[in-house]
């Protein structure tokens, strides 16, 4: 079972699996790990370029999948984690005034918050996620007015099979109106 975790920057991904991961490693009858991949692409150095002007690293997507090779049972989290095989897909979702507030006060330049702000409004990881695994395999969760372990109560039920699919029931289009 390979379940992605993924989303924008600022949805929650790291908050709720790292959550998730406590949880998972208490439980002794399972066996899944928690693979943060941002760090995973950072360790191995596991990206071809340094974008200057969006002050981020691009990734080897195709040696992000190699890494993964012959990793099964693990929940993936990262932004990009719905570009890798997966079972299941939870698209972490915020509504992007918020998404934009919350860049902004880890750091984020305007530019960069307003880009990824604009991002959610879009549907963008949705509609990635839905075209590369189809809607039978997405779960999106809205993260908006919920606390952390209320997001990871639902990844938790996305991993027990306890959740049918949705996606596209999150409407942010208005954002840009």
């Amino acid at each position: 079972m390979r379940v992605a975790v993924t989303g924008t920057p600022g949805t929650g991904k790291t908050t709720a699996t790292e959550l998730l991961e406590s949880r998972l490693e208490a439980d002794p009858d399972t066996d899944l790990e928690v693979i943060h991949l941002n760090e995973v692409l950072e360790r191995e150095g596991l990206y071809t370029e340094v974008d200057a002007e969006r002050e981020s690293k691009v990734a080897d997507l195709e040696a992000l999948a190699d890494w993964l090779e012959g990793r099964d049972d693990v929940v993936i989290d990262s932004h990009l984690a719905h570009h890798v095989d997966a079972d299941r897909v939870a698209v972490l979702r915020c509504r992007p005034a918020d998404l934009e507030e919350r860049l902004l006060e880890r750091g984020e330049t305007e530019a960069k918050a307003r880009e990824n702000a604009e991002s959610e409004a879009l549907d963008v990881i949705l509609a990635e996620a839905v075209e590369e695994h189809g809607l039978e395999s997405v779960y999106e969760i809205d993260t908006t007015d919920r606390d952390p372990e209320a997001v990871a109560d639902a990844l938790e039920a996305v991993v027990a099979g306890e959740r049918e699919p949705s996606a596209g029931e999150v409407d942010f289009v208005g954002y840009l109106g």
